[in-house]
């Protein structure tokens, strides 16, 4: 045991310290998901109901694109790691560019789906509260891409603390203008779940604009501007961020339509089904995005590392990750575990919701570790640009294997919502084995 701590102590404390930031604004935004659902489940179930189901589909376009702007990580981090800095400046700028032509794509998609959003087989109640508040949400898609573009840039060059207080501005904006606007107070008008839909738009709107404001105002970004300047973005180095991107967007796409689709087929079954497993994906984020943040900060040292070709630097970075990731893993099940009434209580006051979201924790729970190991090796995959591989083990894992289970075992075997859940430790455990498997062969052949 000693040894393994002398080991590897150097790396806990550096992506403890590069982590803890990502990791702190990763629980900003899901706090606010936390405030969103019980504002909008205490205004009313229907509400909760509609938000749950265009909040799980819009997350698949938000991922994906998320996803895609990991692309610039072993780019960026590889010049930042050999203190290129020209060349920083360069990619930065052609990562906003490739940003934005992918992010056109999932917008003129989510305007297709907009059009037919009454074929999906959704209670027919909840269809004038879904529409207003998707198109809200469309329109806020492309100040999500300027978002992603910088802070993968401020946190690849190890200022991960901009992002935080960036985050920390926006969510404090987004809770009082829900406040404002979902219940109609201080004068303002009672929205609903439009008024949500306003303050998430407003907020992304402000993170934007102060991410532009930091990086121009910043002395540590001073560096990189002239790179940024210095010539138009090449055909061949947006490809190249094309190339690097698509298959962590369609990775982390069909990781998120396992999630997605759920919320489909939990609206064939019925409202309280639909709401419960939106109250359940708010909590499982908690975790999967507190194991993003150890994750990132792994990621960005492999990158570094990868850049100056220290190979068992980069293995040892990915090990110490995991250690980090499974002890967090125990303490956060363990929370939810005990306080699970709490948390049901605290999202709504529909008992029948809350009953169904505590069944719902079992099979949540049992996918945390699997949760935690793939999130891992899938950054660290990304660190050292093996990316290509990924799409196809998302797509064994969360589209041939998940998606068939959830629906053989919520319909077929009749076990309704809980079966459905059911499907995604399923998935999250087959890609936890592939992304490790494939770490493991790509540092063996360095």
């Amino acid at each position: 045991m000693n040894n393994i701590i002398q080991r590897y102590s150097k790396h806990y404390s550096t992506i403890i310290r590069l982590g803890t930031p990502i990791v702190l604004g990763q629980l900003g935004n899901v706090i606010l998901g936390f405030i969103d659902t019980i504002m909008v489940g205490q205004y009313s179930g229907a509400a909760l109901s509609a938000a749950g189901f265009v909040n799980n589909i819009f997350n698949l376009g938000i991922f994906a694109m998320l996803g895609f702007s990991y692309g610039a990580t072993p780019i960026i981090g590889a010049f930042y790691g050999r203190r290129e800095n020209d060349n920083v400046g360069h990619s930065f700028r052609d990562s906003i560019w490739a940003n934005i032509l992918f992010g056109t794509i999932v917008i003129a998609a989510y305007s297709l789906l907009y059009i037919n959003i009454g074929n999906l087989n959704q209670p027919e109640e909840l269809l004038p509260l879904m529409r207003p508040y998707f198109l809200i949400l469309l329109a806020s898609l492309p100040f999500v891409i300027l978002f992603n573009s910088f802070k993968q840039f401020t946190d690849t060059v190890a200022a991960t603390k901009t992002a935080l207080w960036v985050i920390i501005i926006g969510n404090f904006t987004n809770v009082v203008m829900n406040y404002l606007l979902i219940f109609g107070v201080c004068g303002f008008p009672e929205m609903g779940l439009k008024g949500a839909g306003i303050a998430t738009l407003l907020s992304r709107v402000l993170m934007a604009l102060l991410f532009v404001m930091f990086i121009i105002g910043q002395k540590r970004f001073s560096s990189y501007k002239s790179g940024f300047k210095a010539r138009r973005s090449k055909r061949s180095d947006v490809k190249k961020l094309f190339k690097v991107g698509t298959p962590l967007a369609v990775q982390m796409g069909m990781e998120t339509a396992s999630f997605s689709l759920a919320s489909l087929l939990m609206g064939w079954i019925g409202a309280v089904e639909l709401a419960a497993f939106q109250v359940m994906c708010t909590t499982g984020s908690l975790c999967f995005l507190v194991y993003y943040g150890i994750a990132a900060a792994s990621c960005i040292r492999i990158s570094h590392y990868r850049g100056r070709g220290e190979w068992e630097k980069v293995n040892e970075t990915a090990t110490a990750s995991l250690h980090i990731i499974l002890a967090v893993a125990a303490v956060l099940s363990t929370g939810i575990i005990i306080f699970k009434c709490q948390l049901a209580a605290a999202f709504t006051s529909d008992t029948s919701i809350q009953k169904m979201f505590i069944a719902m924790l079992i099979p949540m729970l049992a996918y945390q570790v699997s949760d935690g190991i793939q999130i891992n090796y899938a950054n660290a995959l990304r660190g050292i640009a093996v990316t290509k591989p990924m799409s196809i083990y998302a797509l064994i894992s969360y589209i041939m294997l998940a998606l068939p289970v959830s629906y053989i075992f919520g319909f077929i075997f009749n076990l309704g919502g809980i079966g459905i859940a059911y499907g995604l430790p399923v998935g999250l455990t087959t890609a936890a084995i592939l992304y490790y498997c494939r770490f493991r062969k790509e540092i063996a052949n360095r």
